[in-house]
């Protein structure tokens, strides 16, 4: 009985494999953050348009992932992450290459089609694969890899730009592209063939306006936050002057509040129910974006006495998304996962609209202006959830 239940206990490799894979997608995008005033002086573009490469890999991303799950239903698994990767892995390497802004965009566009055809196809897998009593477990494991590769990924990402050239990043993730692919290779076995999801039957929860708005509210919440984080670097450097090495201190601690905040939010919409635990984290959220702009009429501000202040907004940032999701499944009601299926979607749409707005704000008020402008979509964002709730047709 021992020996079943520690056999049950250990992951099994091809899950740690979709684990280490989703963390390279993730860490590939967020990290030009991190090193976006020196990518940004090297192509002689503005710190805003510098921002438009994170902006054009989550739209991609948006725009690819619903197709790419369609199209790629009966294909074999194995073959299409083998495939996928290796476009990722020589977009990379290209963008390492390059000194044409136009080109590193479509290179990050690539990049993100490689993307949206992989992460689709990665929860498909947990789905078929995992036995029934893990399958929660192993799926959480699998959207945990965005969070570690702001604890992890990003800081090491941001610190080899400091040290060898922002070129030097996407040869990282290049080589992280290619560790995922020997992993998938090596552990990953092909599931049974199965049918596909008529189109019809896909986008069906999008007819459904209580839906419509609970997406809304979704891609409200993470613009709010990636108009902030897209442009850390601008903006931690004007109000502390931070630079490279200290970003990378500060995106490791921020990820680790991060899964911390993830973990509290997930427990308060359980305990608390989501509608509590939403107004709670937007609320704290838009506390929090106040002090910021406190702050900044304080400037320059010592980093250390900011990173109290840099750690609770991590923390609130990552605190909202469970309460959120769960608020979407209770609006979808019997369309839950189709509902679910476009909420990765609307995720990205979101970080590619933190940073075309968050640019526009850099370019036309300053960085000081983004914390008060992130707080003000995030109230939005629950205006959206309040009128999604005011249209869900009663049981």
């Amino acid at each position: 009985m021992s020996i079943d239940v520690r056999a049950r206990a250990r992951l099994p490799a091809w899950l740690l494999a979709l684990v280490f894979t989703t963390f390279t997608f993730a860490t590939d995008d967020y990290v030009v953050a991190g090193v976006l005033p020196a990518l940004s002086a090297d192509l002689e573009v503005s710190e805003a348009a510098g921002g438009q490469l994170v902006t054009a890999f989550s739209l991609a991303f948006a725009l690819g992932a619903p197709v790419a799950s369609v199209v790629s239903a009966t294909w074999s698994r194995r073959g299409l992450l083998t495939w996928a990767l290796a476009l990722f892995i020589v977009a990379n390497g290209a963008a390492a290459l390059t000194t044409s802004y136009a080109v590193l965009m479509g290179l990050r566009v690539l990049a993100a089609l490689a993307a949206a055809a992989v992460v689709p196809a990665a929860y498909a897998l947990v789905a078929s694969l995992a036995p029934d009593e893990c399958r929660g477990r192993y799926l959480a494991l699998v959207m945990g890899g965005m969070t570690g590769s702001l604890m992890l990924g990003v800081p090491i990402g941001t610190w080899v730009g400091g040290a060898f050239g922002w070129q030097a990043t996407f040869v990282l993730g290049g080589l992280l592209g290619l560790a995922a692919l020997v992993a998938i290779r090596a552990t990953l076995p092909e599931p049974p063939a199965v049918a596909a999801m008529p189109v019809r039957e896909r986008l069906a929860p999008l007819v459904r306006p209580q839906v419509l708005l609970g997406l809304l509210g979704v891609v409200g919440i993470v613009l709010g936050s990636m108009m902030l984080m897209t442009y850390l670097a601008p903006y931690l450097r004007d109000l502390a002057g931070a630079g490279p090495a200290e970003l990378g201190w500060v995106f490791a601690l921020a990820g680790l509040a991060g899964l911390a905040g993830g973990q509290l939010g997930g427990w308060a919409a359980d305990w608390w129910g989501a509608d509590r635990a939403l107004i709670a984290g937007i609320a704290g959220f838009a506390a929090v974006m106040g002090l910021f702009a406190a702050c900044w009429a304080l400037r320059p501000v010592p980093l250390p006495a900011l990173l109290p202040l840099l750690l609770v907004w991590a923390a609130v940032s990552w605190w909202i998304p469970p309460p959120a999701q769960t608020r979407l499944l209770a609006l979808a009601g019997p369309a839950g996962p189709q509902a679910l299926a476009l909420n990765s979607s609307a995720v990205y749409v979101g970080v590619s609209g933190g940073g075309a707005v968050g640019g526009l704000v850099l370019q036309s008020h300053g960085s000081g202006w983004l914390p008060p402008a992130a707080a003000v979509v995030e109230l939005a964002a629950l205006g959206l959830f309040w009128a999604a709730g005011r249209r869900r047709p009663p049981p």
